[in-house]
């Protein structure tokens, strides 16, 4: 029996036949209890048009199946079935029903439940009507396990002429392709690296059908490496364009003769030192989809065993060709359809620069539900979203779409962070649904810099600050979208966090950081340090991490990619201005705060402030980082009027005010502001935003420079 369906026929198919249609013969027919069912065997029962494949009990056991795992169609049986025997087997068939024959037969293996291989022998009678056209098989299975084991001399027939010694071939051929994915993979498995020895030939060719004509995708091995060929119409003008439109393999050991055939032929052909080819037609379900030319050196190569050899290659090429074809559909359609839902325009913002990348996953077909967003909103300030939903189907790819366009709205209502994920979670629960999302969304203020932020079960973002150092602030989260309404838990506490200009916010799904196998926090690592050494401009650091991260981290997952970088601002050459964060869980903050302001002083010929300015600095940023709740934003810069003098800020949430004490002799705090009065020439407090800001000023005429 064949483990594999039928191809479907069409009446004007001349291998089988026309079509049933002018009645059966009533000696031919079989009900359905008088099966060939005999003691020690199974019988099944194939009904050709319908596509069904009945098996009784006996043939259930056979192949190790049970009847509720059966669902009576003949492809069921593949994954129990060696994929080089599945080829070789439905090649007899082919051939029986093409030759108008009334029985086929042959040996093929199985794999049992326990993963042991067994030896397997079917024998069919194949039913046609008075017209010839064949509508039925009824046959036999049995294990043929001890048969050959207790006679090793005792071979199984070879019904395809597949040789022992030749069997090798077909399994590297059947192992390599059952591989290949995608088009381009079965054309590398054939013409790349292995492809001849796999097929034991000296050159390769590989064309496919396309609109009519044959192109050629692959040619491999060096007497054919130099030949380039066009597309090809299917007239028979070239010998394999011939065996494609005729569906017949030609077996040709002479080139001379070939050529003289075939003179359009001639100049590809003509002193390549070969002397015989194969070529075969790749037909999968009574179409051809392309062919494939075989060239050898030997011109005694073409035994009946070695043509038979040929078909069974041609057959599970062709296999494997359709399935990527149909792979490559389904794959273009799935990513176009997720395209669809990404946002096809991304605004643009006077403040900060915005880039985005969308990856989609090398596993196949399935398609994810990974999204980006970027919202305007009123008074210069940005939304920027990134989410997840779960499973990687078209369904996931449609819930990602309604819960992209629903949180969108959420956000453009001006609700805050944590409001438009319990929002979003709500929509997303009271969807025709089950999947649940993880999402991470945040606004921020482009004049100011503030960022609100809160996270449903996703990653938090990575920010790169102004001195290149990268950090993953600890923003808090709650549970995924969906799930958190489903277990009333909807509440998703916002983190406020600060971009000074010219930091970078980067936000991504987890296929940009998470690997099979591997902590999380390792992709976490290899992502700030790809952000650390990128490039500043965003479309340029975007294009980094694809090139040094996707290929490593995001091949098995889709991955969707934003990065935020808030415009510098250096002030000009007379008022020089620096930014800087010092984020409250950075050990290293400090003192990398200090020497960027001796730095900045240096660089405008002002090093002799940079002392009291330290001093000062480290008084203000200890304040913060002991009293309040959060990080802060430092900034100096040159004041040029009306007098000029060097400005230090620093800014908190807090809303306290900082009181000037008098400490006695023994207290070990509260000289600070004492401290900050002595070292520079004024000093204040003003509100800013909803926290304070504390600034002191240097000059004049302590140094030369840009005070001068």
């Amino acid at each position: 029996m064949t483990v594999r369906k039928r191809p479907v026929r069409s009446s004007s198919d001349p291998r089988v036949g026309p079509l049933p249609g002018s009645g059966r013969s009533p000696e031919a027919e079989i009900g359905p209890g008088e099966r060939l069912a005999l003691n020690g065997m199974g019988s099944f029962d194939w009904t050709l048009d319908a596509g069904t494949l009945e098996l009784d009990e006996a043939a259930l056991g056979v192949f190790d199946l049970r009847r509720e795992e059966y669902d009576s169609r003949p492809e069921s049986l593949v994954l129990r079935v060696a994929p080089e025997d599945a080829a070789t087997v439905d090649y007899a068939l082919r051939r029986a029903l093409q030759a108008g024959e009334s029985s086929y037969g042959g040996y093929f293996q199985i794999t049992r439940r326990d993963g042991s291989k067994q030896w397997t022998h079917t024998q069919g009678t194949i039913l046609r009507d008075r017209r010839g056209n064949a509508y039925r098989i009824v046959g036999i299975v049995r294990d043929a396990t001890d048969e050959l084991t207790q006679a090793p001399e005792v071979r199984p027939p070879q019904p395809v002429g597949e040789p022992p010694s030749l069997a090798p071939i077909v399994r590297l051929a059947a192992e390599a392709l059952s591989r290949a994915v995608t088009v381009d993979d079965v054309t590398a498995v054939l013409t790349g690296a292995g492809g001849l020895e796999r097929f034991g030939a000296d050159g390769m060719m590989l064309g496919l059908v396309d609109a009519g004509t044959l192109r050629f995708v692959g040619v491999s091995g060096a007497p054919v490496a130099d030949i380039a060929l066009p597309p090809r119409p299917l007239d028979g003008s070239l010998p394999l364009g011939e065996a494609v439109a005729t569906q017949r393999p030609s077996f040709v050991n002479s080139f001379a003769e070939l050529m003289e055939r075939y003179p359009e032929s001639r100049p590809y052909l003509d002193g390549v030192g070969l002397n015989a080819a194969a070529f075969l037609p790749l037909v999968a379900q009574g179409r051809s989809i392309g062919g494939v030319a075989l060239f050898y050196r030997s011109s005694d190569v073409f035994t009946p065993a070695h043509r038979e050899l040929c078909a069974a290659l041609a057959a599970i090429v062709a296999q494997s060709l359709q399935r990527a074809m149909l792979f490559d559909r389904e794959r273009e359609f799935a990513t176009g359809l997720q395209a669809a839902m990404l946002p096809r325009d991304i605004p643009r913002f006077a403040g900060a620069d915005v880039a985005v990348r969308y990856h989609a996953a090398s596993r196949g077909r399935e398609v994810g539900g990974d999204w980006y967003d970027v919202v305007a909103l009123p008074q210069n300030r940005v939304g920027l979203v990134v989410g997840d939903v779960q499973g990687h189907d078209t369904h996931a790819a449609a819930v990602m779409g309604q819960l992209r366009i629903a949180l969108r709205a959420y956000a453009a209502e001006g609700h805050a962070p944590s409001t438009v994920l319990a929002r979003a979670s709500r929509f997303l629960a009271e969807l025709d649904t089950e999947r649940f999302a993880t999402c991470a969304y945040a606004e921020l203020d482009l004049t100011s810099g503030s960022v609100r932020t809160a996270r449903a079960g996703h990653l938090g973002p990575l920010i790169r600050h102004t001195d290149g150092r990268t950090g993953w602030p600890n923003v808090r989260g709650g549970l995924p979208l969906g799930l958190a309404t489903t277990v009333d838990l909807t509440e998703f506490p916002e983190t406020r966090l600060d971009l000074v200009p010219g930091e970078t916010l980067v936000f991504c799904t987890d296929g940009l950081v998470e690997e099979h196998g591997l902590d999380i926090t390792i992709g976490m690592e290899a992502l700030a340090e790809a952000v650390r050494d990128g490039p500043g401009p965003v479309e340029e650091l975007a294009d980094h991490l694809a090139d040094n991260l996707w290929e490593r981290w995001g091949s098995q997952d889709d991955v969707a990619l934003l990065i935020l970088r808030r415009h510098p601002d250096p002030g000009t050459s007379r008022a020089p201005r620096m930014h800087s964060y010092v984020h409250q869980a950075d050990p290293e903050g400090l003192a990398e705060a200090r020497l960027t302001l001796r730095q900045a002083l240096e660089a405008w010929e002002l090093p002799g402030l940079a002392d009291d300015i330290e001093v000062a600095a480290g008084e203000l940023l200890v304040n913060v980082l002991l009293h309040t709740e959060g990080g802060a934003v430092m900034t100096l810069e040159v004041v040029p009027a009306p007098v000029r003098r060097v400005r230090l800020t620093v800014q908190d949430r807090s809303s306290v005010w900082p009181r000037r004490r008098s400490p006695g002799e023994a207290a070990t705090s509260g000289r600070g502001l004492l401290m900050i009065d002595a070292l520079s020439t004024h000093w204040g407090v003003e509100p800013r935003g909803d926290g304070k800001a504390v600034w002191c000023e240097f000059g004049p005429g302590a140094e030369r420079g840009l005070l001068g």
